[in-house]
Parts: C-alpha cells; structure tokens; sequence
C-alpha cells in the first residue's frame, strides 16, 4: 500500500490557482481512494498503480489548458499494510497523549 504527497500547481497562471487546483481535487474525491487534503499538497492512500494513475489523470486534466506545470510527489510505501493515512497520526498522538491539529 502506497501513501503518495503530491502538489501539482501551472506555473503560466498567475498568482490565483485555485481553479486550477480544484479541479485535481474533484478527480481525487471521485476516484473513490482515501485522501487528506493539506494547504500545501494531498496525501492518497491506495495501491501504486492506483495512486500513479490518479496523478496522471491530474496531470492531463491540468496540461489540457496549462502550458507549465509544477509537480512535487512524495511516496511511503508499506506492504500489506492500509488505513495509514489515520493510523500513522494516531500513533503520534498516542505517544503525545493528545489530539493534534491535522
């Protein structure tokens, strides 16, 4: 199982991209795959193929209108192990012995 980090943002846009960015996330919330969305970046939670397909849905939807693009990934991948994209957090706040701000 693959926890994938990744921004993806066009750099020929200007200064407001969100529009641009919502509509990655619209693909990711139906793609059906557990996902934490973050100020600066989303976290996915799937197998590789279907994370790396996601991104690569992202990137066309993106290149469609967008000439450059800037794309940061980060990937921890476990195996056999799910449910990590809470599980991990939880760890470290069981450690703490409190809750964080996530």
């Amino acid at each position: 199982m693959v926890l994938l980090e990744f921004s993806m943002s066009p750099l020929d846009k200007g200064d407001s991209l969100s529009q641009y960015v919502a509509r990655s996330l619209d693909i990711i919330d139906k793609s059906g795959l557990p996902y934490q969305l973050t100020p600066m970046g989303t976290i996915v939670e799937g197998e590789w193929e279907e994370v790396m397909a996601l991104v690569t849905s992202c990137f066309r939807t993106m290149s469609q209108d967008c000439s450059r693009i800037s794309t940061s990934m980060k990937i921890d991948y476990r195996a056999g192990k799910s449910g990590r994209l809470k599980s991990k957090i939880r760890s470290i706040e069981s450690k703490l012995g409190r809750t964080l701000s996530t």
